[in-house]
């Protein structure tokens, strides 16, 4: 299902009092390394074409296992400048953070 059918049939991220997700989008992007201009489309996408009111988790999980040895832009850990930069790429758009 695209993301903006899902969007469409659940809407903006709906919280309780308590913070808890009770119903609507949270979309997670996993951040990998060397892949900020993507991270940047993906988030942009978001904002604009989604809702600026989109809540985006900003993953800083990757880790380099099995295969990805053998490709060297990905046989590395996200390095913590990418991941910062992610995360202010996020908010330039307008998106909403929401914590792991």
């Amino acid at each position: 299902m695209a993301i903006k059918e899902m969007h469409y049939q659940v809407g903006d991220l709906v919280r309780d009092e308590h913070g808890l997700a009770r119903r609507g989008l949270l979309v997670r992007d996993l951040v990998m390394p060397g892949g900020l201009d993507e991270t940047r489309q993906i988030l942009r996408f978001l904002a604009r074409e989604v809702s600026p009111q989109t809540f985006a988790n900003v993953r800083p999980q990757y880790r380099p296992e099995g295969l990805a040895g053998q490709y060297p832009v990905i046989a590395r850990p996200l390095a913590p400048r990418e991941f910062r930069e992610a995360v202010a790429i996020a908010r330039e758009e307008g998106l909403r953070l929401a914590r792991a």
